[in-house]
């Protein structure tokens, strides 16, 4: 299965990235994370609960960061073993550009699932996956635009410009 979107957020493209690649901010983003470990700077580990129609399932998984592009271009690989219910393993590539003072990310991703969660039905995990994305960029648009609004307000009190709220 497929997803791809492009989302604009106020943020220059730097701050984007370094979010990508911030565990805390990613752990606070993906729905269901429970644990979120770096290995090294290419590799994280991952515990997540999903749902997925009426069946519930843990998983425990790597993920994989591919920075070869940076900081416009970024990919992410990941599999996870969820026991009974099944695996699931996928990935994204994200492009990143600048638009004026914000950043437009755009992103395909690509998701395979086995085990009991592929008796579902591909619509029902089509829509699962699609939910679970929309999630997942709803709250990083709201972290790193509030990040970045705080940074520049910092910024402006550090020169003596006077801020209005």
């Amino acid at each position: 299965m497929e997803l791809n979107d492009e989302i604009r957020i106020k943020a220059p493209v730097s701050v984007v990235y370094a979010a990508l690649n911030d565990p805390a901010v990613l752990m606070a983003c993906i729905p269901g994370c429970e644990e979120l470990i770096r290995c090294n700077n290419t590799e994280l580990e991952a515990k997540v609960t999903l749902k997925i129609g009426p069946m519930k399932a843990r998983f425990s998984g790597t993920v994989t960061l591919d920075t070869a592009g940076a900081p416009h271009r970024f990919s992410i690989t990941g599999v996870g073993n969820g026991g009974i219910a099944g695996f699931a393993k996928g990935g994204a590539d994200v492009v990143l550009e600048a638009d004026g003072v914000a950043t437009k990310l755009k992103y395909l991703a690509t998701a395979d699932i086995g085990g009991k969660m592929a008796q579902l039905g591909s619509r029902l995990v089509q829509s699962t996956a699609s939910k679970l994305s929309g999630q997942f960029f709803a709250r990083f648009v709201e972290i790193v635009e509030l990040g970045s609004e705080t940074m520049t307000r910092r910024s402006r009190d550090e020169v003596g410009e006077k801020t209005e709220f």
